[in-house]
C-alpha cells in the first residue's frame, strides 16, 4: 500500500475525465487517473460511437431498397445484408477510436498517471483504489469526479422473468431478434427503436408520456412519431408499466401496460429499457468526502462543477441531466481549470445543442414557444416546413420543419428547433445565432450559400415578416 501525493486526481477515463486530463497536463500539473471501466467511458464504447455506426447502417440498407426523386424516378432494390458484419464493423470501429483518441493520447500526457481499479473515498483529500485483491492510497489536492452513470431499470414484478436489454445488450447482439419492445422515448430509445426497425426487427416502442419527445415542441414531436409510424414502426405514448412476464409457450416476453386507462399487453422476443441512467456514485464514498447527493442520485455541484467540499468538482452524467458527451467534455476542462487555477469558468446550457439522430433528426438549442411565454407572457415564433426549403426540394426529401422562437420585444432569437435529415447538422449556426444574442433581422442580413439544407434558418427567419410561400427562391 502506497501513499502518493498528486496536484489533481481523476476518478473515471469518460469524455469529461479526459477532457479535465488533457487540460491538467497542459497546466503541467501532476495528474492522477482512475479507470474503473473500460477506457473511454459511455461514449465510444457502448455509447454515441457504436450507436451511430449502426443507425447510418440501418439508414443505408433502408436508402438501397428504395429511394424516391419523384413519380418517374423511383429506384428500387432488395439486396441482403450481412447483419454480423455490420456489428464487426461496429466492433473494430470502437477497437480503433479506442486506441487512437484515448489509449494513445493518454500515452502522450507525461503529467498524467493511470491507476486501474474502483476507488472509492477514505478522507476529503485520500482515494482507496482497489484492483485484484490489492489497495493503493492516493491523496490528492483537488479532486474531479467523472464516474458518469449506468442504465436504470425500472423495478417492476416479473422483470427476472422476460429477456431485456440495455443500450449495452442492444449494441452487441449477434443475431437480429424477430420482435423488440423498446421501453422509453427520447434519444436512446426513438435510435434504438428506428436502428432495429431498419434490420427488420418488428419494434413496438411505449412512452410514458403524451409525446414522444417531451422537451421538444409538440409539433416536431407528433412529426417524428408520425415519420416513425411510415418507417414501419408501432408506438403508443400515455402507456404506464405494470409488469412483466413470459409467455411460456413461446418463450417471448409479454409487457403488461396501462394505454390511455385501458389494459394492454405487448409481446415480443426481447425487451430494450431505454428508461434513463443512474450516476455512478455507488462506490465513491460520498459521505466521507463531504459531498452532497441529489434526488436522483447525482453529485450536487455549483455552476463552476464544485461540490459542496471547496476541493473536489465533479464533471459530465455522474452530475445528472442533460447527459450530453460534449457537454461532458467542456464540464471536464472547466472543471479542470476552476480547480487548478481558481478560475471561475461557467457553462451557459441554453445554449448547449441536443441531437436525436433518428431519421429524420431533431435537434434544438435555446428555449421553446412555451418557455418564452411563461417567461414573456407573449412569443414572437415562426415555423416552416422543408417543403418551403429549395434544397430539400432538389434533394427529394422534404421531410420535417423549423421553428424559431423570439423575444416578442426585440427579436432576439431565443430557441431553434430542427427536423430533418439533416438536423443535427444544420443546428450549430442556430447555436451561434443564440448563443451571441442575434436577431431575427441578422439571420435574414446573413448571406447564405444556396441551395443548402441550412438556409433554412434564413427562410424561418424572413417568416417573421412575409409569406415565404410565396417568395422567389433568390429572396
Amino acid at each position: 500500500m502506497t501513499n502518493k501525493e498528486y496536484e489533481l486526481v481523476i476518478l473515471g477515463t469518460g469524455a469529461a475525465a479526459f477532457a479535465a486530463a488533457i487540460k491538467a497536463d497542459e497546466l503541467g500539473k501532476k495528474t492522477a487517473m482512475v479507470k474503473g471501466g473500460t477506457i473511454g467511458g459511455t461514449c465510444v464504447n457502448v455509447g454515441c460511437v457504436p450507436s451511430k455506426r449502426l443507425l447510418i447502417s440501418g439508414e443505408v440498407i433502408r436508402n438501397t431498397k428504395i429511394h424516391n426523386l419523384g413519380e418517374n424516378a423511383i429506384v428500387q432494390h432488395d439486396e441482403e445484408f450481412d447483419f454480423a458484419k455490420i456489428m464487426e464493423s461496429k466492433k473494430k470501429l470502437v477497437e480503433d477510436l479506442r486506441s487512437k483518441k484515448y489509449e494513445k493520447v493518454l500515452s502522450k500526457l507525461p503529467n498524467v498517471e493511470l491507476y486501474e481499479g474502483i476507488a472509492g473515498f477514505i478522507s476529503d483529500k485520500e482515494i482507496e483504489i482497489r484492483h485484484n485483491d490489492k489497495s493503493t492510497i492516493i491523496s490528492g489536492g483537488k479532486f474531479i469526479i467523472a464516474t458518469g452513470a449506468s442504465p436504470s431499470i425500472p423495478k417492476l414484478q416479473g422483470l427476472n422473468e422476460v429477456n431485456y436489454w440495455t443500450n449495452i445488450e442492444g449494441l452487441e447482439q449477434e443475431k437480429i431478434p424477430e420482435s423488440l419492445i423498446v421501453v422509453g422515448g427520447r434519444a436512446l430509445g426513438l435510435e434504438f427503436a428506428q436502428m432495429y426497425n431498419r434490420f427488420g426487427t418488428k419494434v413496438i416502442l411505449l412512452q410514458r408520456s403524451p409525446l414522444l419527445i417531451p422537451e421538444a415542441e409538440p409539433e416536431m414531436s407528433r412529426a417524428m412519431e408520425l415519420h416513425l409510424k411510415e418507417d414501419g414502426m408501432e408506438i403508443h405514448t400515455n402507456v404506464n408499466l405494470k409488469g412483466f412476464e413470459r409467455n411460456t409457450t413461446s418463450n417471448k416476453a409479454i409487457v403488461n401496460t396501462e394505454v390511455d386507462g385501458k389494459s394492454v399487453r405487448f409481446e415480443a422476443a426481447a425487451i430494450l429499457f431505454a428508461t434513463g441512467r443512474t450516476p455512478n456514485i455507488k462506490e465513491l464514498n460520498a459521505e466521507k468526502a463531504r459531498i452532497k447527493i441529489g434526488t436522483k442520485g447525482e453529485i450536487v455541484i455549483d455552476s463552476e462543477m464544485r461540490t459542496e467540499n471547496p476541493n473536489i468538482f465533479a464533471a459530465g452524467d455522474v452530475t445528472g441531466e442533460p447527459m450530453l458527451e460534449s457537454l461532458a467534455a467542456r464540464e471536464g476542462t472547466y472543471a479542470a481549470e476552476n480547480a487548478l487555477r481558481g478560475t471561475h469558468r461557467k457553462i451557459d446550457k441554453n445554449v448547449v445543442p441536443k441531437a436525436i439522430f433518428t431519421d429524420p433528426q431533431f435537434a434544438s438549442v435555446g428555449i421553446t414557444e412555451r418557455e418564452v411565454l411563461e417567461k414573456f407572457k407573449a412569443c414572437t415564433c415562426r415555423l416552416v416546413r422543408f417543403t418551403d426549403v429549395p434544397k430539400a426540394i432538389i434533394m427529394g426529401d422534404t421531410r420535417g420543419m423549423i421553428k424559431m422562437v423570439a423575444h416578442p420585444e426585440t427579436h432576439v432569437v431565443l430557441g431553434v428547433q430542427i427536423l430533418s435529415p439533416m438536423a443535427a447538422e444544420i443546428i450549430h449556426e442556430a447555436v451561434m445565432i443564440v448563443k451571441n444574442g442575434y436577431k431575427v433581422e441578422d439571420v435574414i442580413d446573413t448571406v447564405h450559400v444556396f441551395p443548402t439544407m441550412s438556409e433554412a434558418l434564413k427562410i424561418v427567419a424572413q417568416s417573421f415578416f412575409r409569406n415565404v410561400k410565396d417568395t422567389s427562391c433568390c429572396i
